[in-house]
């Protein structure tokens, strides 16, 4: 065993004092606390490092810098283990290392030094990412880094190489540290990687002790694959593989940060079954990431899922399956249809499954580059659900955009078709050094909808370059400037730090501005310059930004009388009433089919045509489809028959906490989502861990299910408890106490829905603000809407309604438990069995709570608000690193 530079260690009566003063220190924060203790009347506030607006009160975030995944969760001779994913360096996804905080009670959190740092070579060139993984303690001392009487902490972690490591570029492989002082500070292994398969896509490992085999078993991710690989180990450094598990439920994104654990099943300690955690993104159920689990049985070696293997949709009147020559009385036009139905894959193309028969509808014809329609006739509604597959790309429809490419006529003002940006243009930074650039650079995702051979690219050097590109000074001659833009959702706001944008400059200001979509797919966009006619600007394209999404994407900046469109780039299925979509669907980004049900009761006696639309030229530019039915019920994607552990925008990475007495699994998730998580505006921290919740598995419908409730310690944060008055809730708004009012809240309500139609609470009220937490009568739905809910504005993806369905009790009430915090809103009903996380971003005055009632009376049957303290107790340093340093300049 390599066992070399292990630390001195602490004598186990020295570490245990220190643990009972953590404790005791907490325990008497904590009464301090407690309604009617002594110190209540002069309770702290939280010290300015953890009190700006949007800062969590009672939610773990890092004093400063970036945080994502949680790692290495573990209990410890008394104390609560969080590491995490954590940038020191910066407020963006960067230098991975793993951050790390403890807690004697899993409410006050004291943030310790980094405990893993990314790895440097000797020219001080950074070739070791540290990726997410799991900490154990290792009782028996198999690994040989402490002694049985005083064992030590083994984390084990994915080094993510980077393309500069000597002898692993760009592989992650799964390797050791040990701790001996209790997690204080730790060893690299010099063994490692102890667990390497070549792969580029291998990661996030979670061990645990398996007692009936008397060894340690790890499951760990191939990503792309959509399988959980589990090894066996005697001694956490030799690692034998002993099955996979997967492709299952949910696999429109890649799998990540699996757990594998058992749970007896509404408590009964003879009837045990083994949950597998796996995290997706994107795909998740309410969009981009998302955690999912599967319950079965574990024999040690292999895990079977308790879910049936295939899925029946329900039965009904086929209108169109494409098993004819031809497509018959379907129209189609441009070229990616081709003539008739494809039986698979066609020439490119490679994987095509899940579709029913021997054909389907396929617009790969011609590959991604092609365009076209392919049309029914029109048809009657005859069922109340309208059921198909769908595949291919993940296009979607966007309201506003046109089908129509041609461009409106005018003057091209810069077209990059030259060896250079073009006369009197000049540059700075480093992305400017090669000028235009003919296309996707390097291994950057496929660039579309620019004009010409060549544009304005920033993506060199992998998002890490920044400069700006400025034009001469010109004068504005027509009403408007159309351009295409794509790249990086990053406006430009004040200075434009961060920002990856196209300005308009006047008289020194800018007074347009666009950025991308998160896209590579360049778009139209006109800027209304009529009131600047005849005067002097400039065209300024900017990257300030070498985070993800880093770059922006310019081309053909022309003068023209009329405003241009944004082209559609969808791959997807419409449903038409005339001319106007009113139901729209795309593919997952994969070649295998599969299920997508429309509600069209609404609809039922009307003419509707179906079209099939492949407007996308770029990477996944086809939509496959198949078997349209009517049918009674509603046929259920993967992704909705998959079991979700939180069906917000906002809970990842969920993973669960090793070695808690009592058979006790607690899981924290990261707050946040891969869709927006770089942009949230928070400053000098970025992201939040979720409240600890409680797991077990509760029967629901015959089958066990996950049911997640805050910890119990959560209670000591709480004090000033108001109760509200049942009432007759009316339709529109209902004022609550003033009392009530509070940025930092929990509230538990009981609703009895009466005649209303939508009913529930508004909590984080201001000037135009409001969160919404809702229950839809006629649809069985929980929801949380957060269009209103402050800054909204920093991603297109964050405006959004998040839904989960929820059924009444046996009394016909809804039953919600809401935790408010400065930036957060978690909800929980039907006992735990549903839960909805998303990300707020209101104002700091906007702390009102409402209940309202729409289309008709409700009944407010119990209702009581507590306010939480902050959990941040007195003044603390900020950490510095350990076993790292800031990143070297390079040479």
């Amino acid at each position: 065993m390599h066992r070399n530079h292990q630390h001195t260690r602490t004598a186990p009566r020295r570490r245990t004092g220190r643990r009972l003063l953590a404790v005791a220190s907490a325990v008497a924060f904590a009464v301090a606390l407690t309604p009617g203790g002594p110190a209540a009347a002069s309770r702290p506030g939280p010290p300015p490092a953890y009190d700006q607006d949007l800062r969590p009160q009672y939610h773990f975030s890092a004093q400063q810098n970036w945080l994502n995944d949680p790692n290495g969760l573990v209990y410890h001779e008394g104390v609560y283990h969080l590491f995490f994913q954590h940038n020191p360096f910066g407020n963006a996804w960067g230098n991975m290392s793993w951050g790390h905080a403890t807690s004697p009670d899993l409410v006050h959190w004291t943030e310790q030094p980094v405990a893993i740092g990314q790895g440097f070579d000797e020219q001080g060139q950074p070739i070791e990412d540290i990726f997410s993984g799991s900490v154990v303690v290792d009782h028996g001392n198999t690994s040989g880094f402490g002694t049985p009487e005083d064992p030590p902490l083994v984390a084990v972690y994915t080094s993510a190489y980077t393309q500069m490591h000597p002898t692993l570029p760009g592989i992650q492989a799964q390797s050791l540290a040990y701790s001996t002082d209790d997690g204080q500070t730790w060893t690299k292994h010099d063994g490692n990687p102890v667990l390497d398969i070549g792969s580029r896509d291998f990661r996030d490992p979670k061990v645990f002790w398996h007692e009936p085999a008397q060894e340690w078993r790890m499951v760990v991710v191939r990503a792309p694959e959509h399988k959980v690989a589990i090894y066996g180990s005697t001694n956490l450094t030799e690692w034998t593989h002993l099955s996979d598990f997967g492709p299952a439920g949910a696999v429109g994104g890649a799998w990540e940060c699996p757990d594998l654990f058992p749970l007896a099943v509404d408590g009964d300690p003879g009837n045990v079954k083994w949950v597998m955690v796996v995290s997706l993104n994107p795909g998740g159920i309410a969009g981009g990431s998302g955690t999912q689990y599967f319950v079965g049985d574990f024999d040690g070696t292999t895990f079977t899922s308790d879910d049936p293997p295939t899925y029946t949709p329900p039965a009904g009147a086929v209108l169109e399956g494409f098993e004819g020559a031809t497509y018959g009385d379907w129209t189609a036009t441009g070229t990616a249809f081709g003539d008739a139905p494809s039986s698979g894959d066609l020439p490119g193309q490679a994987g095509v499954a899940g579709f029913e028969g021997a054909q389907l509808a396929n617009s790969f014809h011609g590959g991604d580059g092609a365009r076209g329609t392919l049309t029914s006739p029109e048809v009657t509604v005859t069922g109340d659900h309208l059921n198909f597959l769908v595949g291919g790309g993940n296009h979607p429809r966007v309201e506003g955009t046109t089908l129509d490419p041609t461009l409106p006529p005018g003057t091209v003002l810069a077209d990059f078709e030259g060896s250079t940006w073009g006369e009197g243009w000049t540059a700075t930074g480093d992305f400017a050094e090669d000028g235009p650039r003919p296309g996707t650079i390097g291994d950057q995702q496929a660039v579309s909808g620019y004009q010409g051979e060549q544009l304005v690219n920033t993506f060199t050097d992998h998002d890490a370059s920044t400069g700006t590109v400025t034009s001469p000074t010109f004068t504005i001659e027509q009403s408007w400037i159309n351009l295409l833009v794509g790249g990086g959702y990053h406006p430009y706001t004040g200075e434009g730090v961060d920002a990856t944008a196209v300005n308009l400059v006047v008289d020194g200001e800018v007074v347009q501005t666009a950025t991308g979509q998160d896209s590579e797919a360049l778009n139209w966009v006109a800027w209304n310059v009529s009131a600047l006619v005849g005067k002097q600007a400039q065209i300024q394209v900017v990257d300030n930004n070498t985070g993800g999404w880093g770059h922006v994407l310019a081309d053909h900046i022309m003068f023209s009388p009329e405003a241009s469109h944004p082209v559609s780039v969808e791959t997807s299925v419409n449903l038409l009433v005339g001319d106007e979509v009113v139901r729209t669907a795309t593919g997952p980004s994969s070649e295998t089919l599969d299920w997508t049900g429309w509600d069209v009761r609404d609809l039922v006696g009307q003419r509707v045509r179906i079209q099939l639309v492949d407007n996308s030229t770029g990477g996944w530019g086809h939509v496959l489809a198949d078997q349209f039915t009517f049918a009674d019920e509603p046929a259920l994607s993967a992704t909705q028959r998959a079991h979700w552990l939180d069906r917000g925008r906002d809970f990842y990475a969920g993973v669960t906490f090793n070695g808690v007495p009592d058979d006790r699994r607690i899981m924290i998730g990261w707050m946040s989502n891969w869709q927006y998580a770089n942009a949230v505006p928070t400053d000098p921290w970025r992201s939040a861990m979720s409240e600890p919740r409680d797991l077990t598995l509760v029967t629901t419908d015959g089958q066990p299910r996950l049911r997640s409730a805050p910890v119990p310690e959560l209670r000591s944060l709480r004090h000033g408890a108001v109760p509200v008055k049942r009432t007759t809730l009316e339709p529109g708004v209902t004022p609550v106490t003033q009392r009530a009012s509070g940025d930092q809240l929990e509230i538990q309500a009981t609703f009895r829905p009466g005649d209303a139609e939508q009913l529930g609470l508004h909590v984080r009220v201001g000037e135009g603000e409001r969160t919404v937490i809702g229950y839809d009568v006629e649809r069985r739905e929980l929801y949380v809407d957060r269009t209103l809910s402050g800054d909204v504005g920093f991603s297109p993806a964050f405006p959004s309604i998040e839904r989960a369905p929820l059924e009444p009790d046996a009394y016909g009430n809804v039953t919600l438990r809401v935790l408010v915090d400065r930036s957060s809103v978690e909800v929980f009903a039907d006992g735990g069995r549903v839960a909805i996380t998303d990300l707020v971003l209101p104002a700091r005055g906007s702390d009102g709570v409402e209940l309202f009632s729409t289309g008709g009376r409700a009944r407010l049957v119990d209702m009581k608000v507590w306010h939480l303290a902050s959990s941040w107790s007195g003044s603390r340093p900020a950490p510095e690193p350990s076993g790292s340093s800031a990143p070297p300049a390079r040479p």
